[in-house]
C-alpha cells in the first residue's frame, strides 16, 4: 500500500541547482555514479543482503550476471521521460526510506554497504540533483530476495513509497530511475543530449552503457597501452589525444603515477609559455568517471607548464564532485607528481641537453621558481640557462668559470645603465633584474661557499672609473663651483672622471636606496602636513644623492668643462643632465623636464642670437 510523506526539499533543490553544481547537465553524471556504485556493490559482495536472501533469488538474480547500464532517452520512451536502469545491488523498502528519505545520510550508507572507498557518490544527494531537470522522479528497485519497491519523489517535497503491483515487478535485482522533465529542460533528456553527456562523463567507466540500445564507450584510458602497440605509436596516439582535449601538440609526454592516491595518468608539457598567475587546469577522473576538466592544484604551483589527464581511486572529491578536496593525501600526491616532473627535467639535462635548452627557452620561469627550493634544479639552471650579461649570453657556470666571480646588478634599469660603461672598464656584469635571477644567484652562493659573488650598484661603479690628475682637477675647479649650484637645485651631485666609452659624455648613477629616498622626498612635497610627517620617518637626513658623472675623455664634456660663461655653463650642464637621465631610462620629474626645456630653449636662443649677428 502506498504511503505519502513530505519533506522540505525546496531549499535543497535551490542549493543544488544554484550553489553546489555548475550546470544541470551533471544530473547525467549523478545517475551514472549511482548505477556504477550499485553494480560495484553487487559484484564486490554486499554483506547485508545477498548472502542472507540467497535462498529466495529470482530468475536473473545470479551474482555473476554481466553488469550493464541501459538508458532510454525521451526519443525512445515516447512520453518525454528518461529512464536509466542497472542490474546492481538494488534496495529494499526499508533501505529506500533510509537512503532516499534521509537524503543520503552517510551513517545509513555505512549500514547499507555503500560507504566503502569503491563507491563514488551519495545516492540520495545524487538523486536529488535530478530535480534540476525534472519535477518528478520515480525509482523502481529490487534487492535480492526482496519485492520490488516504487519510490515517487516530487520537487515540492512530497514523496511516496509502495510495493510495486504485479505488473511493475522487476525480474532481476537492480534499479530503474525515471525522470519527467521540468519545463525548459526537455532538451536535456533527448538522445543527442544524453549520448553527449554519457560520452563526456562516463565513456571511461568499466561497465557497458547503452543509450537507446546503442553502446556508448570511449575505449580504454589514454594512458593504457595495448600489448601490440609500439612506443612510437603510443606517443603519436597520446599527442593526438592532447591536441583533441587541450588544443596543443605537447613538447613532451610524461607518464605519472602514485600508488598512495591510486593515481595513473599522463602529463603533457606545453609547447608555448604559460601564465604562472593563471592556475593550471587538469582533467581528472575519479574511479574512471570524469570529475573535472578544470581541476586545479593537482601539481605544485611551479609546474604551470604542464597539463595532466589522470584517474584516481583514493583522492576525495568536494561535495559537488567537480573538484578535488584539499587534504593531506592531495598534498602528498602533489609532492609525488612534482618529484616525477623534476626527475624528467634532470633526465633531459643528462640525456638530451639540446631539448632541455629548448624547453628552458619556453618555460624558464617555472624551472627557476623550482630552483629556489631544489638543489638539482638549481644546478640545472646554473649549467643550462643562459643569462643576459654585458659580454653576451652566458650561463652562470660559464660566467663563473670565465671571470672567477658572479658580479651582478639586481635591477634591470641599473643593468641597462651600467652595462656598457662596466664593459668598457673590463668589468663583466650579469643582469639579475629578471624574475628569480637575483634570488638564484644568492642561493647558488649559499650552496657553494667557494663561489665568489659581488653585487654591482650604481654608486660602486665610480670606484672603477679613473680619477683626473691634479692639473686637470685644478683646471675644472671654476666650472665645479657653478655646477654645484645648478645640480643642487636638482638634488644631484657632480663627479668628473675619465672612462670608456669615450663617446658617452655623461652618466647618471642612481642606486635603489637613493631612488627610494628620492621617491619619499617627492611624495612629501605633494601631500599634506600629516602624511608628510609620517613619510619623514622613512627619510634619512644623510641619504646619499644621485651622481652626474661627466666623462673627461668625451670631447663635448671637455668643451663644457672649459666654458667660462656661467649662463652657457648652466644651460649645457642642464642639457647633459637631461640626456644622462634619458640614456639611463630614468623617469623625468617636473624639475627635470623644466631643466631640459630651459637648456634646450636657452641654447637655441644663444644660437639664433649668434647667427643674427
Amino acid at each position: 500500500m502506498s504511503q505519502t510523506f513530505r519533506v522540505d526539499l525546496r531549499g535543497i533543490v535551490d542549493l543544488l541547482s544554484h550553489h553546489l553544481y555548475t550546470s544541470p547537465q551533471v544530473y547525467a553524471r549523478e545517475l551514472l555514479q549511482n548505477a556504477v556504485d550499485a553494480i560495484t556493490a553487487r559484484r564486490t559482495g554486499d554483506t547485508h543482503a545477498d548472502a542472507t536472501h540467497a535462498h529466495t533469488t529470482h530468475a536473473g538474480d545470479t551474482a555473476d550476471a554481466a553488469p550493464r547500464i541501459a538508458i532510454a532517452s525521451s526519443d525512445t520512451t515516447g512520453d518525454g521521460s528518461l529512464t536509466i536502469s542497472d542490474n546492481g545491488i538494488g534496495l529494499s523498502e526499508a533501505q529506500v526510506h533510509e537512503l532516499l528519505a534521509t537524503i543520503g545520510r552517510s551513517s545509513k550508507r555505512d549500514d547499507l554497504g555503500f560507504a566503502r572507498h569503491e563507491f563514488m557518490g551519495q545516492f540520495g544527494i545524487g538523486l536529488l540533483s535530478c530535480f534540476m531537470v525534472s519535477d518528478a522522479i520515480e525509482v523502481t528497485t529490487r534487492r535480492t530476495g526482496e519485492p520490488t519497491v516504487l519510490w515517487h519523489g516530487f520537487s515540492d517535497g512530497a514523496y511516496a513509497v509502495e510495493l510495486a503491483p504485479a505488473d511493475r515487478q522487476r525480474e532481476e535485482t537492480g534499479t530503474t530511475v525515471t525522470l519527467r522533465p521540468r519545463p525548459g529542460c526537455e532538451h536535456l533528456l533527448t538522445r543527442r543530449a544524453v549520448t553527449g553527456l554519457v560520452e563526456h562523463y562516463g565513456a571511461r567507466l568499466p561497465y557497458p552503457i547503452t543509450v537507446d540500445g546503442e553502446p556508448v564507450t570511449g575505449g580504454p584510458a589514454p594512458w593504457d597501452r595495448p600489448e601490440d602497440e609500439t612506443e612510437a605509436a603510443r606517443r603519436a596516439r597520446l599527442e593526438a589525444y592532447c591536441e583533441e582535449v587541450f588544443g596543443f601538440a605537447p613538447f613532451d609526454v610524461i607518464d605519472v603515477a602514485t600508488a598512495e592516491a591510486g593515481l595513473r595518468g599522463v602529463a603533457f608539457v606545453l609547447p608555448m609559455p604559460a601564465n604562472p598567475a593563471v592556475p593550471a587546469a587538469h582533467r581528472v577522473y575519479l574511479k574512471q568517471m570524469l570529475l573535472s576538466e578544470g581541476a586545479e592544484r593537482l601539481l605544485p604551483e611551479w609546474a604551470f607548464f604542464v597539463r595532466c589527464v589522470v584517474d584516481t581511486t583514493e583522492l576525495r572529491p568536494t561535495a559537488s564532485r567537480e573538484a578535488l578536496y584539499e587534504d593531506s593525501l592531495l598534498e602528498a600526491t602533489r609532492d609525488t607528481l612534482g618529484d616525477r616532473l623534476r626527475g624528467w627535467l634532470v633526465r633531459l639535462s643528462r640525456q638530451e641537453p639540446a631539448r632541455l635548452r629548448a624547453f628552458l627557452r619556453v618555460h624558464h620561469l617555472g624551472v627557476k621558481a623550482l630552483a629556489l627550493h631544489d638543489d638539482d634544479m638549481l644546478r640545472l639552471v646554473a649549467e643550462f640557462w643562459p643569462m643576459e650579461t654585458n659580454v653576451g649570453p652566458l650561463t652562470l657556470a660559464e660566467f663563473g668559470e670565465r671571470y672567477g666571480l658572479l658580479r651582478f646588478t639586481p635591477l634591470l634599469d641599473e643593468f641597462r645603465q651600467l652595462a656598457p660603461v662596466a664593459a668598457a672598464q673590463g668589468l663583466a656584469v650579469l643582469n639579475a633584474g629578471y624574475v628569480y635571477d637575483a634570488e638564484i644567484i644568492d642561493r647558488l652562493a649559499s650552496a657553494d661557499r667557494t663561489l665568489e659573488v659581488e653585487q654591482l650598484r650604481a654608486a660602486d661603479l665610480t670606484t672603477h672609473l679613473q680619477r683626473l690628475d691634479a692639473a686637470d682637477e685644478q683646471a675644472i675647479a671654476p666650472f665645479l663651483a657653478v655646477a654645484d649650484r645648478v645640480l643642487d637645485r636638482l638634488g644631484c651631485d657632480l663627479l668628473v672622471r675619465s672612462f670608456e666609452p669615450s663617446g658617452l659624455p655623461a652618466l647618471y648613477l642612481l642606486d635603489e636606496d637613493t631612488a627610494f629616498q628620492l621617491d619619499v622626498r617627492g611624495t612629501r612635497e605633494q601631500v599634506d602636513d600629516t602624511w608628510s610627517a609620517i613619510l619623514g620617518s622613512f627619510q634619512s637626513a644623510t641619504a646619499p644623492r644621485p651622481r652626474l658623472v661627466l666623462n673627461h675623455r668625451n670631447p663635448l664634456a671637455r668643451q663644457v668643462l672649459a666654458l667660462a660663461d656661467p649662463e652657457l655653463q648652466t644651460m649645457c650642464l642642464e642639457g647633459l643632465y637631461a640626456q644622462a637621465l634619458l640614456l639611463g631610462h630614468h623617469p623625468l620629474r617636473p624639475a627635470d623636464t623644466a631643466a631640459l626645456n630651459q637648456s634646450f630653449l636657452g641654447l637655441i636662443g644663444r644660437a639664433v642670437a649668434g647667427g643674427a649677428r
